[in-house]
C-alpha cells in the first residue's frame, strides 16, 4: 500500500528559542497533519518564519501590518519540504528532493495526466511513466537506482487529496497555535499560509510549479 505525507524540512528551526519546539528527527522532517502535537506546530512555525525571514524577536507583538510588509517585499510565502510518498510493504521511501518547496506541491496533480515535474534534488527522485503506471524513485548516482514505488495514475489523485486532508488539519492546527503565540497574527497568518501555499482550493485547479 502506498501513503503520502507532507513534509517541512525542520534545519530552520535549529536552535531556535522564541518559542516551544519539538525534539528534531534525525532527518529533519516533520510530517503535516491534525495529529501534530503543540511543540511540532511550533517546530514547523519556527521553521517557516526562519526560513522566510519573519522577525520574531518580538513575535507576540507583531501585527497584521507587520507580516503584510514582509509578504509584500519577500513576494512569497514559502516552505521547504513536499511530499512523501512510503509503500508499507517494501518499506521503499522516497522524500523531496532539496530544494523543493510545500508551495509547489500541486506540481504532482500533473504526474496523474504524465507530466515530469522538477521534484528537487540530491538526491533526485525520479519520474517514469510506463502506461498507466506510475514508477518514482529516488536517484542517487553514486548509488545503483533503489526499488521503485509504483502508483497507478487513477491512485495518484486519492493520495493528493490525503496530502490536502494533512494540509488542511495543519492549518486548523496553526490557528489555534497562533491564538496563544502570536494572538495578534492569528487570522492573517493562517490566511497567507493557505494562499502561499495552496492549501484549500479546490484539488483539480490546475497549478504550475513555480
Amino acid at each position: 500500500m502506498v501513503i503520502v505525507d507532507v513534509v517541512l524540512e525542520t534545519y530552520d528551526a535549529v536552535d531556535f528559542t522564541a518559542w516551544p519546539i519539538a525534539e528534531p528527527s534525525s532527518d529533519r522532517l516533520l510530517a503535516l497533519s491534525d495529529q501534530m502535537s503543540p511543540t511540532e506546530v511550533g517546530t514547523a512555525m519556527a521553521a517557516i518564519f526562519s526560513y522566510n525571514g519573519i522577525p520574531i524577536t518580538h513575535a507576540a507583538d507583531m501585527t497584521e501590518a507587520h507580516l503584510d510588509q514582509h509578504l509584500a517585499q519577500a513576494e512569497a510565502l514559502i516552505a521547504p519540504g513536499g511530499l512523501r510518498f512510503r509503500d508499507t510493504t517494501t518499506n521503499v521511501e522516497v522524500p523531496p528532493g532539496c530544494c523543493f518547496g510545500l508551495e509547489n506541491w500541486r506540481g504532482w496533480w500533473g504526474v496523474a495526466h504524465g507530466e515530469e515535474p522538477w521534484l528537487g534534488h540530491d538526491p533526485t527522485p525520479q519520474i517514469e511513466h510506463d502506461s498507466q503506471i506510475i514508477q518514482l524513485r529516488q536517484h542517487d548516482q553514486d548509488v545503483p537506482p533503489l526499488l521503485a514505488i509504483e502508483i497507478t495514475r487513477s491512485e495518484l489523485p486519492r493520495l493528493l487529496t490525503t496530502a490536502q486532508l494533512h494540509l488542511s488539519g495543519f492549518l486548523n492546527l496553526v490557528q489555534q497555535w497562533t491564538a496563544n503565540v502570536t494572538p495578534r497574527l492569528a487570522d492573517r497568518l493562517v490566511a497567507a499560509l493557505d494562499e502561499h501555499l495552496m492549501i484549500t482550493e479546490p484539488l483539480d485547479t490546475p497549478r504550475q510549479v513555480r
